[in-house]
């Protein structure tokens, strides 16, 4: 009988058993370790800023033959300016604390044993981005900080400018004493490359999808390996009875029009009815002169066609879109409970926001909405870790388990529990 040899692993999978051994060398460094590793990164980057660019221009060139939009081909694109505001990002990272070793909870239990809960690395972290390649860096820095392993999967149209940067990540890391495999691109430009990192199950430990609506289910529903879900923002701003008008329209504007293009600005703005003929004309006034297209219900569209300003039809469709763009939905509600039932029908779960001047409205909007971020008489914009003074955020995670809203350092960590005795058996 002849023995035939086992198939050789995969690339994917060779690179991902690669990264596990180097979470186990990275989880012990201390953070001056760390830190030092990454400001090797800040400044490799500056240095090596020419050959990434160079790069860069590989990946903008094949978009524009492809027809790319221009507003696209920008958030792919790579100057030496923009490359030293990512090293500037690194260096920001630096500065946060660490989260690895901190105490979470602990006590002296009963029988004399100490008991403290620490919180520790996750271990290995697949990224699964589309375009910005700023996100290749911005991942591996608060996975190095964190004390993780990362692995990192961007779209096929930054690949150039990925495989450049990642190389001068994984110079910079080991050149200052950490494993190089700490940071690795994910091999390959096809869809399969994706399919086995999601089913890399115990040589990953989670991993984050950060893109579209698209990718992030297609991650969740085909996944094998944990899944923290970033969400897309499907998100609300509703107009209380009892709101100051002149703060609802800026509240409103801000939220939809001070970035239209990210997951934390408004898609619909829900109006009480009480105040409607008040409102709609001032709020209809201030989206038009930004830009806005209003998809309304039949009362926006009456006052629509009294300011001569065209409303779209609204149908269920503008309720669940996330449009990222200059749209909105827009509906008038008798009172606080149907604004309430309508974002618990269409919201995705990102943020919602009440403008109101009652508290006791304010408070049960709060309890009855369930969303990660909850805004009282504040933009929906200011969902985001950096806003909320956590210095840099992974994502926003929409779910439940394990970290919900922006995730910033102690996000990237689990906990283990310490149990020191002194020779204690349990009888």
């Amino acid at each position: 009988m002849s023995s035939s040899s086992p198939a050789p692993e995969s690339p994917v999978l060779a690179t991902a058993r690669r990264a596990k051994e180097a979470a186990g060398l990275l989880a012990p460094l201390p953070r001056t370790a760390r830190d030092a590793a990454l400001t090797a990164v800040a400044d490799a980057l500056e240095a090596r800023s020419e050959e990434v660019v160079r790069a860069n221009a590989e990946d903008i060139a094949r978009a524009r033959e492809a027809g790319t939009p221009e507003a696209i081909v920008d958030r792919l694109t790579l100057t030496p300016e923009r490359i030293s505001a990512i090293a500037a990002d690194v260096r920001d990272v630096i500065a946060l604390p660490d989260p690895v070793g901190e105490v979470v909870r602990g006590s002296t239990l009963p029988n004399g044993l100490e008991l403290r809960q620490v919180r520790v690395p996750l271990g290995v972290v697949g990224i699964i981005y589309e375009a910005r390649p700023n996100v290749t860096v911005d991942a591996a820095a608060l996975c190095l900080k964190s004390g993780n392993a990362v692995l990192l999967r961007g779209s096929s149209s930054a690949y150039a400018s990925n495989t450049a940067l990642v190389a001068v990540l994984r110079d910079a890391v080991e050149k200052a004493g950490l494993p190089a495999d700490a940071v690795q691109l994910v091999p390959g430009e096809s869809r399969d490359s994706v399919r086995e990192l999601m089913r890399a199950r115990g040589l990953v430990d989670v991993l984050i999808p950060r893109g579209g609506a698209s990718l992030i289910r297609t991650v969740v529903n085909e996944s094998t390996v944990p899944v923290i879900e970033t969400g897309t923002g499907n998100c609300h701003v509703y107009v209380d009875e009892h709101a100051d008008l002149d703060m609802a329209v800026r509240i409103l504007v801000n939220s939809k029009a001070q970035r239209p293009s990210v997951c934390n600005a408004a898609e619909t703005v829900l109006v009480h009815a009480g105040i409607a003929e008040r409102f709609l004309p001032a709020a209809l006034a201030a989206l038009t002169e930004a830009g806005v297209t209003v998809h309304g219900d039949a009362a926006w569209r009456a006052a629509g066609t009294a300011a001569g300003v065209e409303v779209i039809p609204a149908t269920d469709a503008d309720w669940g879109t996330e449009y990222l763009s200059y749209d909105i939905a827009a509906a008038v509600v008798p009172d606080l409970d149907a604004a309430v039932a309508h974002i618990r029908r269409w919201t995705s779960g990102h943020t919602e926001a009440i403008v109101t001047k009652d508290t006791a409205a304010a408070r049960r909007f709060v309890s009855r909405v369930d969303s990660t971020a909850v805004m009282v008489n504040a933009s929906t914009r200011f969902t985001d870790g950096g806003q909320f003074g956590f210095g840099a955020e992974i994502g926003i995670s929409t779910q439940k388990l394990h970290a919900r809203g922006p995730m910033g350092l102690p996000e990237l960590t689990s906990t283990t529990y310490v149990v020191t005795g002194d020779g204690h058996t349990r009888g």
